[in-house]
């Protein structure tokens, strides 16, 4: 499964939401040495009840808007 993400960092707390066809996810980790992007693939490992070596960052790695495969 294929999926848009925008990221928010430096949020005052974890959470996904759904938004307009994508999700838009909040995160208190900032985007700095790849921590934002750890936390996002735990957070979504544990929304979609996945290991987090199923979750993978396909396009993004530095910019908001991401493209995730996890693979079920």
């Amino acid at each position: 499964m294929i999926i848009n993400i925008r990221v928010i960092p430096r949020a005052k707390k974890n959470k996904v939401e759904e938004e307009e066809g994508r999700l838009k996810v909040h995160l208190t980790a900032p985007p700095q040495d790849g921590r934002a992007n750890k936390l996002l693939i735990e957070l979504l490992a544990e929304h979609f009840q996945v290991k987090k070596r199923q979750v993978s960052l396909v396009k993004g790695d530095k910019s908001q808007n991401k493209i995730v495969e996890i693979i079920t």
